[in-house]
């Protein structure tokens, strides 16, 4: 069987970025992560000036995003984090989506640690980072980010990035 397109989502602080890509490495194929801020604004002149444009500033970003997801799929196999690429691309045979998750605890005292984030209440700031990518998958999406239902495999990251690839 050749390698498949690999599409990651994952919750904040599980690792799936690092696992994404150690998993591109060992299978030496690309890997591709780097994501804008995923959420909407509430802006009330900003959604007065989006309201003038023909499509708003997200729907028009996510376009292209998911132009490009597809550009690079066509390619040849790859590891793509985030970006709904998992929706994007749900057409293609040679697809596998993965959700990368964790115990909240787990993640909060990673986010702490590998991304040095000193907010007052830690587990409050990933659960706000959570809901901020279930806000824009979810919008974009025909799915809800997070139900194993929607991907191909599910993997608990607890054990590590080196288990988890």
């Amino acid at each position: 069987m050749s390698i498949p397109v690999i599409t990651i989502s994952r919750e904040y602080g599980s690792g799936g970025r690092a696992i994404g890509e150690k998993l591109a490495k060992e299978l030496g194929i690309p890997f591709y992560n780097k994501e804008p801020e995923q959420q909407k604004s509430t802006s009330f002149l900003y959604g007065l000036y989006m309201g003038a444009q023909q499509l708003p500033m997200n729907d028009q970003i996510f376009l292209i995003q998911s132009k490009i997801s597809r550009e690079i799929a066509e390619k040849g196999p790859c590891v793509i984090v985030g970006r709904c690429a998992d929706c994007v691309l749900r057409e293609r045979k040679d697809l596998l989506s993965v959700f990368i998750h964790a115990l909240l605890s787990f993640r909060a005292q990673r986010a702490q640690k590998v991304y040095e984030k000193t907010a007052s209440n830690i587990e409050d700031f990933v659960k706000k980072k959570d809901k901020k990518r279930a806000a824009f998958y979810n919008y974009f999406s025909q799915n809800k980010w997070g139900d194993a239902r929607h991907y191909h495999l599910a993997i608990s990251s607890v054990y590590g990035v080196d288990f988890a690839v």
